[in-house]
């Protein structure tokens, strides 16, 4: 396939669209089921671009959700305790553990739901039927994998009315050296992104914590790895092998860690007994007990535990989760890993992180401020490398 025609670009008005190869050669890609668009396209070869270089790192199955050409979060194949399979609706899942893919995708998708809500999924590694039925009962708009089990095939095609966007991606392509983009009608070039993010990366470490277990340098590299391709500026939590939260496309960095920050203590909190144990109607879907929790969780546009509100989603009351009983149950968290995707001009980044149980850092460093940065770390015994290699995506 030399070229494939889109319905429309990014808006309907952005006519005509077509994706196609710069040197003329074909394109390294099937679609198997549906009609991707414009968007889906640019998801599709960046989250494949992300879980390939997690793979590659880690040597374990990878998975990544993508929204908006950012991921909502990333992850590798570890198997989930019951209360995280709770928390991510997935406890269900037959056969769950026999599939570290599976459990990459359980993880992946359940760290963010909301942001999840109508996602493209990436998988490193050949899909199989478990992940499939997964992925068939979530709403989602695309999957790109390198190839798909028979079994896989069929379930993903029933869904959508036989009109869910399936791409197979050839594992063994290899871009141009040079990429091209045009912005208002002016071509800009530059080299690929090939920097490779591995363990020697985190051997600058400026902290008086010089520890850096195995555990913490694995989840630093699925940080790292996430941020080369959000859209920046971004900072990205992580932990047990995966995003837990990630901060995208904020102008200020304290803002992208508030961001991140915020949907990593979600990501904790829901795997409270008070958020698991939550009395919900048997009838209410898993999308509106996501807004549920939400709304329970950070008390925003509805308080889900007022009378008049509570009948609609609960058998029984519930009462609040307090702000003091959140905070009570976050100070009990640790050994969290937090990357950026350039320096930290300011401490308060650093402060932020330490209330979401941060414990290792990795930032490019080269700030004017790095000593005050190093010295909030020292204050709460964290380990902090300098990669010097900042990763900023647009």
């Amino acid at each position: 396939m030399k070229e494939f025609e889109l319905k429309y670009g990014c808006n309907p008005n952005q006519k005509p669209a077509k994706i196609y190869m710069h040197d003329g050669s074909d394109l390294p890609i099937q679609i198997l089921s549906g009609r991707p668009g414009y968007i889906n396209f640019l998801d599709a070869f960046n989250s494949w671009q992300l879980v390939k270089e997690l793979k590659e790192a880690l040597g374990l199955p990878a998975v990544t959700s993508f929204k908006h050409v950012s991921p909502t979060s990333a992850a590798v194949g570890i198997k989930l305790p019951e209360k995280l399979k709770k928390a991510c609706f997935v406890d269900d899942v037959e056969g769950l553990d026999d599939s570290l893919l599976a459990c990459a995708y359980a993880r992946a998708r359940g760290t963010d739901r909301l942001c999840s809500f109508g996602d493209w999924v990436a998988l490193s590694d050949v899909c199989d039927a478990t992940t499939a039925k997964m992925i068939k009962r979530e709403v989602s708009d695309g999957i790109i994998a390198p190839g798909y089990d028979p079994e896989a095939l069929e379930i993903l095609k029933q869904k959508r009315n036989g009109n869910y966007n399936i791409v197979q991606i050839d594992p063994d392509f290899i871009p141009a050296e040079q990429e091209h983009k045009q912005v208002f009608g002016i071509t800009f070039e530059q080299g690929r992104n090939n920097f490779k993010i591995n363990k020697e990366l985190l051997a600058n470490i400026v902290t008086e914590n010089k520890d850096l277990p195995e555990s913490a340098v694995r989840d630093l590299i699925v940080s790292l790895i996430t941020l080369k391709y959000t859209q920046s500026n971004s900072v990205c939590f992580a932990v047990d092998g995966q995003a837990i939260g990630v901060g995208a496309g904020q102008q200020s960095r304290i803002h992208c860690t508030r961001l991140a920050g915020s949907k990593a203590d979600t990501w904790f909190l829901r795997q409270s007994d008070r958020v698991l144990e939550l009395p919900f109607k048997p009838e209410l879907g898993r999308p509106d007990r996501d807004n549920v929790i939400d709304g329970y969780i950070n008390q925003n546009e509805e308080d889900v535990c007022a009378d008049g509100n509570w009948q609609k989603y609960f058998t029984e009351p519930v009462e609040p989760f307090t702000k003091e009983e959140q905070r009570a149950y976050l100070n009990t968290i640790d050994n969290v890993a937090l990357g950026s995707d350039a320096f930290f001009p300011f401490s308060d980044s650093i402060e932020r992180a330490h209330l979401s149980g941060v414990k290792y850092v990795a930032e490019p460093g080269g700030s004017i401020r790095d000593d005050a940065v190093i010295d909030c770390c020292n204050k709460y015994d964290m380990t902090m490398s300098f990669t010097g290699m900042r990763l900023f995506h647009h």
